[in-house]
């Protein structure tokens, strides 16, 4: 075209543009007609030109509208008059159009972001981000003239505002640190709407995911963790929700910011607040969830961790003013806010330990700075005191994770042991300060494997190795100089008399297997001339004072039981006196191991173990108190359903025994275990089915006398449960089975739907009247079939 025509057409677009509305008339002006080409386009088979030259023409109208024309007398004024209308191009509700006009608005606001920062952020970003900074910690309201339940900012300004977010940053894709600080700013608020929105069924939550999650991954390491400690409020380097602001659920599916409502009551506010925070910490450790891969989840962690040592010794070396007098008010406050900040990161690091911890660490310098903060956290604060047991299975648990990585769970380079060196040092003082000789001996042992980069790998590495990757004691746990670790256990936190105060070798070994506290352990010690060396270091473990590693020999001879190792079925009654024994045990991760190596032996050789079962089961140890015998014998009767469950059909030859253990811990005195035996003998029974015979007599007549008579709700219960389970496992064939004692359930059933105090126990009377109630109908008015019938005539 000529010169003077494109002149005169650029003022004409120029004027009209600086115009009411001009923006958007430009821009269709301009777009008019690309969708149809490009449809046409499609059509034709150039789809793909076609769109990339729409982006191209979207792009190309952005940058003309980030350059200011020449008549226009100053940038201010441009900025002023055209940036409304460009913030008005994401709100258009053509669908046809929309796209090309949010492309146009997203590129013209970074041309001027990056042209313009200051202006840009004046005109264009404070505007986009007003509705959030309104209800921001940050902003100055003047709530005193607004009414309690006030609509500070409604519920179509704030979807409008998040979704306007999304569309310039998340899809504009741009991470410079204008519009980073500018988004910095409202994170706080986002977070506690992408808190709220995942408690509320609320299209809000995705679209205030993606923001955060895109802001975490964009920004610096630094600065995402400085972002990620004001959410979670350890921090106020992010401004969040004002305290005084409410979140309410829209009436289209959004939210709403409106004056919260003071509680009156001191109890309900503390109640609020303590949900919030809860469910602050829940959404934030399942946003961390989708940051993994990067490590950010797992650089928090650690963080969390250090915080959580800089707090425990604020802790200790400021006193408690409520204790001492003379303590100020001031004082007092400080204190409180350190003993909440202590809950805070208790509670972070139990639901990230909960939540991520399974793939938290995604390099080894990140388990490095998880090692370093747990071994200063030993050599700052001993373990002493009501929690030495949880500490001291900490720091177990991290050196024996420095021990598996040197023991072959990774292969290890050069570089990465110059990453485990700066372990050193505090591996050097944890030998020498910590109390605990064994602990100090491991921590020496641990220095010179890395310091020789395991060329010298004393004993005790390679055990601890093998504890945590659950290998066979000596057996795969060699240095590479090819010299087989001696056999050892992982250090045991301290639990007072009868712990050996020296190294762990053969010969004490056996002493500690003499002590009256491991009466059991004896026999097991004595195996050396029945049992190779990889099973005797299993029953010696078998008896470890340490919970874990008890726990983790038993699941180990109970996998041998599985394999049916010779070695192992060969001493089948010690391994069983070894799992009766801990089945004693008050820690549940041990009695649940051993519970499953009984069940394992027990279904392997029925006939032999079975009979010493059922004879525990009836008659306890004598010397033992009642509850602790109670308790023994329902852990006792839970193998042996196990045993019932794995016996299937087989299960009929030891009906009688079992059925009369059952009803013989029915009458027991103590409440639980006759609850417990009835539950028992309700699932034999549903097991056996048509194999009961005559023997449902005997447990018809004590299921009602039970529910009749019982002073204890909780076993009325599970007598009428133990009626439910029959009638449900029966089915079509209960009034076959149960023909002779159906009249006398029915009355059982009925009396104890109308005359029971107990709800749960009336429950459970209704539903097995339901059932019973299907059964006869099903009986009395069969199914009508319609047959085909062909009848030839003579």
């Amino acid at each position: 075209a000529p010169a003077w025509l494109r002149r005169l057409c650029g003022r004409l677009l120029s004027e009209r543009l600086l115009r009411p509305g001009g923006v958007q008339a430009v821009v269709r002006g301009i777009l008019e007609g690309t969708d149809g080409d490009i449809s046409a386009a499609v059509v034709g088979g150039a789809g793909a030109e076609a769109a990339a030259l729409d982006w191209r023409k979207c792009d190309a109208v952005g940058k003309i509208l980030a350059a200011c024309p020449q008549q226009c007398l100053s940038l201010e004024d441009y900025y002023r008059q055209v940036c409304p209308q460009i913030l008005d191009l994401l709100h258009i509700q053509d669908k046809v159009a929309a796209r090309q006009f949010q492309r146009v608005a997203t590129t013209t606001l970074l041309t001027m972001a990056r042209e313009q920062p200051q202006l840009a952020e004046r005109h264009l970003l404070q505007p986009l981000l007003a509705p959030l900074r309104r209800c921001s910690e940050a902003a100055e309201l003047a709530l005193e003239d607004l009414t309690a339940g006030a609509v500070l900012v409604p519920e179509a300004e704030l979807g409008s505002c998040v979704e306007d977010v999304l569309k310039v940053y998340v899809v504009g894709n741009d991470s410079s640190s204008l519009l980073l600080g500018s988004l910095q700013s409202v994170l706080g608020v986002v977070f506690s709407l992408y808190s709220f929105a995942k408690q509320n069924v609320s299209y809000l939550r995705s679209l205030c995911q993606d923001i955060l999650l895109w802001f975490l991954e964009k920004a610096e390491q630094e600065q995402s963790l400085a972002v990620l400690q004001g959410l979670a409020r350890l921090s106020s380097r992010v401004p969040t929700l004002h305290p005084q602001c409410q979140l309410r659920v829209g009436s289209e599916g959004g939210a709403a910011v409106v004056v919260g409502e003071t509680a009156s009551d001191e109890d309900e506010a503390l109640y609020q607040k303590i949900s919030l925070e809860q469910c602050h910490v829940e959404s934030l450790v399942e946003l961390l969830s989708h940051c993994q891969k990067s490590g950010l989840a797992g650089d928090f962690f650690i963080h969390c961790l250090k915080e959580l040592t800089q707090v425990a010794a604020e802790d200790e070396a400021a006193p408690n003013p409520a204790v001492e007098p003379g303590g100020s008010l001031l004082e007092l406050e400080q204190y409180q806010a350190r003993q909440g900040r202590k809950l805070l990161v208790l509670q972070l690091v139990a639901a990230l330990c909960e939540g991520v911890s399974d793939t938290v660490f995604t390099d080894i310098v990140q388990v490095q700075e998880f090692l370093a903060a747990v071994l200063h956290r030993a050599c700052a604060h001993p373990a002493r005191g009501p929690g030495a047991a949880a500490e001291a299975q900490t720091l177990a648990m991290a050196m024996g994770l420095v021990a598996a990585l040197l023991g072959g769970a990774v292969q290890l380079k050069s570089s990465d042991f110059a990453v485990l060196k700066r372990l050193v040092p505090l591996l050097e003082e944890l030998s020498r300060t910590y109390p605990e000789p064994l602990t100090q001996e491991l921590a020496s042992d641990l220095r010179i494997a890395i310091c020789t980069h395991g060329a010298c790998s004393p004993g005790m590495v390679g055990a601890a190795a093998d504890g945590v990757l659950g290998r066979k004691p000596g057996v795969g746990a060699q240095s590479p100089a090819g010299v087989p670790g001696r056999a050892r256990s992982l250090p045991s936190p301290p639990h007072g008399h009868g712990r050996p105060s020296a190294r762990r070798d053969r010969s004490e070994e056996q002493s500690l297997c003499r002590e009256p506290a491991a009466s059991g352990a004896s026999a097991a010690a004595c195996a050396d001339s029945l049992a190779p060396a990889g099973l005797q270091e299993l029953l010696v473990s078998a008896y470890d004072p340490q919970p874990p590693s008890r726990a983790a020999a038993l699941r180990r001879l109970a996998s041998l039981v599985t394999q049916r190792d010779p070695e192992a079925l060969r001493l089948q009654e010690k391994l069983l006196q070894v799992f009766l024994e801990n089945v004693q045990h008050e820690d549940a991760f041990v009695y649940l191991s051993a519970i499953q190596g009984v069940a394992l032996l027990s279904s392997e050789y029925p006939e032999r173990i079975l009979p010493v079962l059922l004879a525990q089961y009836e008659c306890p140890a004598q010397g033992t108190e009642d509850t602790v015998a109670a308790v023994t014998r329902m852990k006792l009767g839970e193998v042996l359903m196990r045993v019932t469950r794995a016996l299937g059909d087989m299960v009929f030859q030891h009906r009688e025994p079992l059925i009369r253990a059952f009803l013989r811990g029915a009458r027991d005195p103590d409440s639980a275990l006759r609850a417990s035996s009835l539950s028992n003998l309700g699932e034999l029974c549903q097991h056996l089915g048509f194999q009961l015979g005559s023997i449902i007599q005997e447990v018809t007549c004590c299921v009602t006398a039970i529910a009749r008579t019982d002073p204890e709700a909780e076993v009325r219960r599970a007598a009428v449960h133990v009626v439910v389970v029959l009638l449900r496992g029966l089915s079509d064939k209960a009034t076959e089975v149960l023909r002779d004692v159906l009249r006398d359930l029915y009355r059982l059933l009925k009396h104890v739907a109308t005359a029971e105090r107990d709800a749960a126990t009336v429950l459970h009377a209704q539903l097995a009247l339901e059932e019973l109630d299907s059964a006869m109908r099903r009986v009395l008015f069969p199914p009508q079939t319609l047959e085909k019938k062909i009848v030839v005539l003579p």
